[in-house]
């Protein structure tokens, strides 16, 4: 039944070291569809060769990107899930789809949790779950858009939400902290006024932040929560490093506020390469 129901869509660039495991945890009966940003390593390669379909678009930001693959990338069937290279969702994710969602017409958009993984180790608390984003979506009734951070994605908010109790894994952090602190120094040039998108869903977490506004306090606040309100302290060594990572996030943000960055905004958006990835 659900053969000729989803279609697996990934957003990659320069993903040669993830996208083998992602694919092999995708189940053989899915059509997988590759939409590539300018790729200069294997990532394409890999793709073709592993029997994907393969479309290239610069990339204009997480919601553009997802709404090209939903318009412009010959996709037939009705669901589309949209997975990470750096993501791996569960065999059980697919039978619970297959179960309850793929004959449902009263759902449009799927909120998937994520479990986040930091040098391969399982967060279990530090990152304060549940963290949902919409990835399971009806392809003709679903359109995404720029969400209050100003460099993800909601959906808008006319789509009828459902929520899967079965998380994705997310291997977002293996290391490589240059690149991951220079890639969220121009995330959080995006980020230093939240705003909220007309029309767009937001989650309870988003509408905090708009809420909260740009301080100082917020520096401090973002350890405290991560490490004690969530018992980061619980995940070891790995929660303390991923608060003081965001934490670090965070005061890049507020001293960008005070340089008053938000005139670069614009210049930076259209430089979005730099932004790939979640988180």
């Amino acid at each position: 039944m659900s053969d000729c129901r989803l279609t697996v869509v990934i957003l990659t660039k320069n993903e040669e070291d993830n996208l083998p495991r992602c694919l092999d945890a995708i189940p053989n009966r899915y059509p997988v569809v590759v939409v590539d940003s300018g790729s200069i390593d294997r990532t394409v390669q890999i793709a073709k060769q592993r029997g994907c379909t393969v479309f290239e678009n610069p990339w204009p930001g997480f919601s553009e990107q997802r709404n090209f693959a939903l318009r412009h990338c010959n996709i037939k069937t009705r669901w589309v899930l949209f997975i990470d290279a750096d993501e791996i969702y569960p065999a059980k994710f697919y039978n619970w789809f297959e179960s309850y969602i793929a004959s449902s017409d009263s759902v449009d958009v799927v909120m998937v949790p994520s479990i986040l993984y930091l040098r391969g180790k399982r967060l279990n608390y530090a990152p304060g779950y549940p963290i949902y984003h919409p990835r399971l979506v009806r392809r003709d009734t679903t359109k995404f858009v720029t969400n209050h951070t100003g460099h993800g994605e909601a959906v808008i908010d006319t789509c009828r939400i459902s929520y899967s109790p079965i998380p994705y894994e997310h291997y977002f952090y293996n290391g490589e902290i240059i690149e991951w602190m220079h890639k969220h120094i121009g995330k959080a040039a995006l980020e230093v006024r939240p705003r909220p998108t007309k029309g767009a869903v937001m989650t309870t977490r988003g509408r905090l932040s708009v809420w909260l506004g740009r301080s100082a306090f917020r520096i401090f606040a973002r350890f405290l929560y991560h490490f004690v309100v969530r018992r980061g302290f619980l995940d070891g060594f790995a929660g303390f490093e991923f608060a003081l990572m965001f934490t670090w996030y965070e005061a890049t943000i507020y001293l960008q506020a005070k340089a008053g960055c938000e005139s670069e905004v614009g210049s930076l958006q259209g430089r979005e390469t730099l932004l790939e990835g979640n988180p």
